[in-house]
C-alpha cells in the first residue's frame, strides 16, 4: 500500500466564482435534472432537524461518479442578533421581475434569471426597507438593471411577469388575487413544514411545477395546499426533470399561471460542485490539503 498522502482541493469562494458563471451553473443543472427525469440518477435525500433559534439541514445528491453533501443552517434572527446572513451554506419572454425577499440568496437569484430573460425592470421587495434600498443599490449598479422598491406588493406584482420570493416567512404574502395572468412564481423560501409564502388558493388556479414532489408535500409550499384542500399530488403538472427532459410541457398558454415550488436539493449542487471541479483541475486552481497526512 502506498503511504502517499491522498489529496483533497480545496477552492475559496473567489475561486468557484471565477471557475464557474451563472450560465454554466445553469447548463449543468439542467443536465443533472434531465439525467435524474431519465432515471439514471438516484433520487437526493435530505435531513432536517430543528433547533430552539432556527434549523439545520443536510441535503446530499450523486451524479456519476461525483457526490455532494449540503450543510445548511438557516437562522432568521441572525441579521438582528448577530448581523449575520439568515442562510449559511420554462418561462415566456417576461421583462419586469418581482424579487420578494432581499437577503444573501435573493443577489443569486436575481443573477439566474437575468442570465436567462432580458429584464428591464425590476421590483425588489423586502419587510426592511433599508435592507431593500442598499439591495436596489448594489445590485442595480453590478447588473446595469433600474432596480426599483416596491412599496405596495400588489401593484407591483400586477404589472410583474416573473416573481421570485425567497424569504423566512411563515404565512403566507403572495395572494392568489394579486397574481396577474400569465405570471410565472419561483417560490424558493419554503423549506419546512413551518415556512409558507404562497396562498394555498393560488395553487388551484395556476400549473404547479415542483423540484421534488415528496420534499415539496412534506416541506414546500405544497404540503400548505395539499393541507389546505385544494389540491391533491395527483393535480402537481410535473417535477422540474420532467420538464428539461420535454417529458411533460413547460407553459400552454400566455395567460397561464406557473407556480414553482421549489425546496431545495442537492441535486444542483453536486452538478455545479462537479463542474467547478473539473474546471479547477483544467486550470490548476485551488489548493491540496492530505487529510490523511
Amino acid at each position: 500500500m502506498s503511504d502517499r498522502p491522498v489529496e483533497t482541493l480545496l477552492l475559496k469562494r473567489s475561486d468557484v466564482a471565477a471557475l464557474l458563471g451563472m450560465r454554466e451553473c445553469i447548463d449543468a443543472v439542467e443536465a443533472a435534472f434531465r439525467e435524474h427525469a431519465d432515471g439514471k440518477l438516484d433520487r437526493p435525500g435530505i435531513l432536517g432537524m430543528h433547533v430552539p433559534a432556527g434549523s439545520f439541514h443536510v441535503k446530499a445528491a450523486s451524479l456519476n461518479s461525483y457526490f455532494a453533501a449540503k450543510t445548511n443552517a438557516n437562522f432568521p434572527g441572525n441579521a438582528a442578533a448577530h448581523g449575520l446572513p439568515t442562510i449559511q451554506g420554462a418561462i415566456r419572454s417576461a421583462s419586469t421581475l418581482a424579487l420578494i425577499g432581499c437577503g444573501a440568496q435573493s443577489g443569486a437569484q436575481l443573477r439566474a434569471v437575468a442570465a436567462v430573460r432580458t429584464l428591464r425592470r425590476v421590483l425588489v421587495s423586502d419587510m426592511d426597507i433599508a435592507r431593500a434600498e442598499r439591495f436596489a443599490e448594489e445590485q442595480g449598479k453590478a447588473l446595469g438593471i433600474a432596480i426599483e422598491v416596491a412599496k405596495d406588493l400588489p401593484a407591483a406584482l400586477a404589472v410583474s411577469d416573473i416573481c421570485v420570493t425567497c424569504t423566512t416567512s411563515r404565512r403566507y404574502i403572495i395572494d392568489h388575487a394579486w397574481v396577474a395572468p400569465g405570471c410565472f412564481i419561483a417560490a424558493v423560501g419554503a423549506d419546512n413544514e413551518h415556512k409558507q409564502e404562497i396562498d394555498p388558493v393560488l395553487f388551484r388556479a395556476a400549473r404547479v411545477v415542483v423540484d421534488s414532489l415528496e420534499q415539496c408535500a412534506t416541506i414546500g409550499d405544497l404540503h400548505h395546499a395539499l393541507d389546505a384542500g385544494v389540491m391533491t399530488r395527483g393535480e402537481v403538472h410535473a417535477e422540474l426533470g420532467e420538464i428539461v427532459a420535454g417529458r411533460k410541457p413547460g407553459r400552454t398558454s400566455d395567460d397561464e399561471i406557473i407556480v414553482f415550488d421549489s425546496t431545495g436539493t442537492a441535486l444542483q449542487d453536486v452538478a455545479a460542485a462537479a463542474a467547478v471541479y473539473r474546471r479547477a483541475l483544467e486550470h490548476g486552481v485551488g489548493n491540496r490539503f492530505p487529510f490523511n497526512a
